[in-house]
């Protein structure tokens, strides 16, 4: 985990994304995938992003990148807005992604040096054949991998290894900025540790900044400076790494932080375990007002009406909630 600097490399203001979901012939409703988003990411620095299944973490990640088109809101890159088609390329060169499949995520019928040198062959960033295959080589050691693997498809890897293609890929166009989108949910337990540390070092190495999207708060928590909690296409909660865990403050992010296992026995059983009651609402028929309030246990008329405002409640800790005086 780097130091973070002060300075915003990435800033979202109200991001929507909504997506027209046919519900009867000729009759459309909107989809709230996100719904009204704000945060920035400081140059250097890992964002994590968590959050139950279908909440939006994901469309998030990819609205950022326009590989969806956003319904509404701004996003700016070192201080200027990503706007038009030719921004858009341009910070493509400078933003990627690493997907959460590494079974789909590679061509079947590319060799691992064609996979990792197609952004270069997009965006034309050699002069020659000879550089071409330097930099393929650099960047496949720079994730571990040998110089023989470089002629082999990906079905000849394991998921370890093809993650690493991933990664690879990722790094070609020699990015500022990197999605993670679940990047090792789909690994082995014992992979995901060597994946992980991977991530810092290349961190450290590259100057790389993270917004890493994940569902496991143990691995968010080792290599996150902050954390973000989205709950139903808004985010809820936004502190640094260690406060989020110490005194989370909305009641949907006690209920997910009670949740993480603890390897002492002691302090496990000693934890107690806060009970969420009923499931996650559709995004297709969100509540009115917060939309948590349907679970949560401090809900009021007030919830019911209005949509909390996501302020800063103490230094650098921003939570949308209309009852934290009754929280604790």
């Amino acid at each position: 985990m780097s130091e973070k600097n002060t300075e915003a490399l990435i800033s979202v203001r109200n991001l929507c994304k909504y997506f027209d979901i046919n519900v009867a012939p000729f009759k459309t409703k909107p989809l709230k995938a996100v719904d009204g988003v704000s945060f920035d990411i400081m140059r250097g620095e890992t964002l994590g992003l968590v959050g139950e299944s279908g909440c939006g973490k994901t469309t998030v990640g990819r609205t950022l990148l326009n590989l969806y088109k956003p319904t509404s809101g701004e996003i700016f890159y070192e201080g200027k807005q990503i706007k038009t088609a030719k921004e858009i390329q341009e910070f493509r060169k400078k933003a990627t992604m690493v997907f959460q499949d590494p079974y789909s995520s590679l061509n079947p019928r590319m060799t691992v040096a064609d996979i990792i040198g197609e952004p270069l062959d997009i965006h034309k960033l050699y002069n020659t054949k000879q550089e071409r295959q330097e930099r393929i080589l650099e960047l496949m050691s720079y994730v571990g991998l040998n110089s023989e693997h470089a002629a082999r498809y990906a079905h000849e890897f394991s998921g370890g290894q093809r993650q690493r293609i991933g990664i690879a890929r990722s790094l070609a166009v020699n990015p500022d900025f990197i999605v993670c989108d679940e990047p090792v949910s789909a690994l082995d337990v014992s992979i995901q540790a060597q994946v992980i540390n991977m991530f810092d070092e290349l961190q450290e190495k590259l100057g790389l900044t993270y917004l890493f999207i994940a569902h496991d708060l143990l691995v968010v928590r080792h290599i996150s400076n902050r954390i973000a909690v989205m709950y139903l296409g808004k985010m809820v909660e936004l502190a640094e790494s260690n406060e989020i865990y110490n005194h989370p403050l909305h009641p949907y992010s006690i209920s997910l932080l009670s949740a993480v296992p603890v390897p002492d026995p002691k302090i496990a059983r000693a934890n107690q375990r806060v009970m969420l009651q009923g499931d996650i609402p559709s995004p297709l028929n969100a509540p009115s007002g917060c939309p948590f309030r349907t679970r949560c246990p401090y809900a009021t008329e007030q919830c019911a009406c209005e949509m909390p405002e996501f302020k800063e409640v103490s230094a650098g800790h921003f939570v949308a909630c209309h009852n934290l005086d009754k929280i604790g």
